[in-house]
This record gives structure tokens, sequence and C-alpha cells, in this order.
């Protein structure tokens, strides 16, 4: 079972907070991108498109941390730390993208998909969790 999100940090994944993912390149220096997020059944989650840098980071070696600010009090955030393991490619990661683009963008439909982009799904389990505010 992962490590649980604080209640009182529940809320960050209600807002259209935007989470920056650490990942790490082959030569161990980390790699920051922000990225849309989604909290299910404890664990966030983060959609990318295949061959992404944060995708292949990933998919090399799964260690990741995120930092979501509160966009309403940004000295208020949580860091999840975890491991990263790809859960669905395809229709299941698409369903999942145009969800965010609801959240984030208010539009019903990812509108920056490229031709021939192939969208994967991320579930990050919490194992340490810390917090400010």
């Amino acid at each position: 079972m992962p490590a649980a999100i604080p209640e009182k940090f529940l809320d960050l994944f209600n807002k259209r907070a935007f989470a920056n993912l650490a990942t790490l390149m082959p030569d161990g220096h980390p790699q920051v991108t922000p990225v849309w997020c989604d909290l299910q059944d404890g664990y966030v989650l983060i959609n990318t498109a295949r061959g992404r840098q944060k995708d292949r980071n990933m998919k090399r070696d799964p260690h990741v941390s995120l930092a979501i600010a509160d966009p309403d009090n940004p000295y208020r955030y949580l860091e999840v730390r975890g491991q990263a393991e790809e859960v669905n490619a395809g229709a299941g990661a698409d369903e999942h993208i145009d969800r965010m683009a609801k959240k984030y963008l208010g539009q019903d439909k990812y509108p920056y998909r490229q031709p021939g982009e192939v969208r994967v799904l991320y579930r990050v389990k919490p194992e340490r969790t810390s917090t400010m505010g």
C-alpha cells in the first residue's frame, strides 16, 4: 500500500496546480518538467507522450519526485517521492489526458496532440511525502 498523501493536501489535486516532476537523466543529473497531475487510489498520475525525455527517464529509472505548489498560496506545497510505473498507453491514457485538459484548460479534448503521438500514463507510488503550509 502506498504512503498516504496527507488529507490536508488532497485539495491540491482538485485545483489547477502544476507538479514539477523530477526524473533522472542517464548521467544521473536531475531533469525537471512542469506537468499536470491527478490522484487516483492513492497514486499520483502523470500523463506524457511516448519518447519524451521524462518518459525515457522513468522507463530507465523509475525514481521520481514531484513538488506541487498551491496556486492560491505558493508557500504551501506537497512533495511526493516514489517510483513511477507505466500503467497504460493508448486509449486509457488518451481518456486521461482529455480529463486533464478539462481540469487545466477547460477544454473537452487535449488540444496539443501531435500526429502519431502515443499518450502514456504513469502512476507514482508515494513512498515519502513532505509538506509545508
